[in-house]
């Protein structure tokens, strides 16, 4: 059974690979090596199955998922992480490749010392490319030697308080001198909603960018904090954002975190979708 399994793997990720690597890209963004990608928590209500749908609905060939996430469809009640069965891990992979998705990500990952191997491994066996992760200070020699030996990148995540990576200063001090696999998934949101000038810290991070939690936030009546809205119609100069990141010579993804109308955001997340497209076509 697990042979037809890895067979069948197997044969969706070649058909995939096959697809994408067929032509010449579709847009221009994509020529610069950018990549859009879905954050599965922005549809948390949902299971990883519905979101893989939702994104293949939304013509987006990668897909962060969220650890804890349930599984749904076929896979009952299993949750997304390491706790997931290798087949189950195998089978993930295939519906993935079989809608023209590949999973090229997990986080945001808090661990304990001890758990960190058994996320590492886990990234390996499911074939990412990084984690976006928020390791304690003290845990970084762990988290590093972890990334070399699985060559798993870690992309760390700014949450909005003063105990995290809230500034680019704290990360920039903690990977200092450390492996080229550490580096940041700028959440340009939550940089606005600490007060600090997002397109400043992405200037900041030059380099260090693995991806982004990209998203366009504004004011909102009867809401205290700034919600999230269609890019461009924001506070955050997303045109700007984007001219900076061609200027460094970027080449990653773009994650998107929609965090609004949860029920159903994918007219809005689709308009967002449409003006990065428009405002690439310009700078390209």
């Amino acid at each position: 059974m697990r042979r037809i399994i890895l067979l069948l793997v197997w044969l969706s990720l070649l058909s995939f690979n096959s697809a994408c690597n067929s032509g010449e890209p579709q847009t221009k963004a994509e020529q610069a090596g950018w990549k859009l990608s879905m954050q599965s928590y922005t549809l948390h209500r949902f299971t990883a199955v519905e979101a893989l749908e939702k994104t293949q609905q939304l013509g987006l060939h990668y897909i962060e998922i969220y650890p804890g996430q349930k599984m749904g469809g076929d896979f009952g009640e299993a949750l997304f992480g390491f706790t997931l069965g290798e087949e189950d891990q195998e089978r993930l992979k295939s519906l993935a490749a079989s809608k023209e998705i590949r999973i090229v990500s997990s986080g945001v990952w808090t661990a304990t010392r001890e758990e960190w191997d058994r996320v590492f491994a886990f990234a390996e066996n499911m074939e990412l490319e990084f984690i976006s992760a928020e390791p304690a200070l003290d845990d970084w020699d762990v988290v590093e030697s972890l990334a070399k030996q699985h060559r798993i990148k870690v992309a760390v995540h700014n949450h909005p308080n003063e105990s995290s990576y809230w500034k680019p200063e704290i990360l920039l001090q903690a990977i200092e001198d450390r492996s080229d696999l550490l580096g940041s998934s700028a959440d340009v949101g939550h940089y606005k909603r600490m007060g600090l000038d997002p397109l400043e810290c992405i200037k900041q991070l030059e380099g260090k960018i693995i991806s982004l939690h990209f998203k366009d936030i504004a004011p909102t009546e009867g809401v205290e904090t700034l919600e999230d809205v269609v890019w461009g119609r924001g506070v955050l100069q997303v045109d700007e954002m984007l001219k900076e990141l061609k200027r460094q010579k970027f080449r990653g993804y773009f994650t998107i975190e929609y965090e609004a109308n949860w029920e159903n955001n994918l007219p809005e997340i689709k308009e967002s979708i449409d003006y990065f497209n428009e405002v690439v076509e310009e700078l390209f």
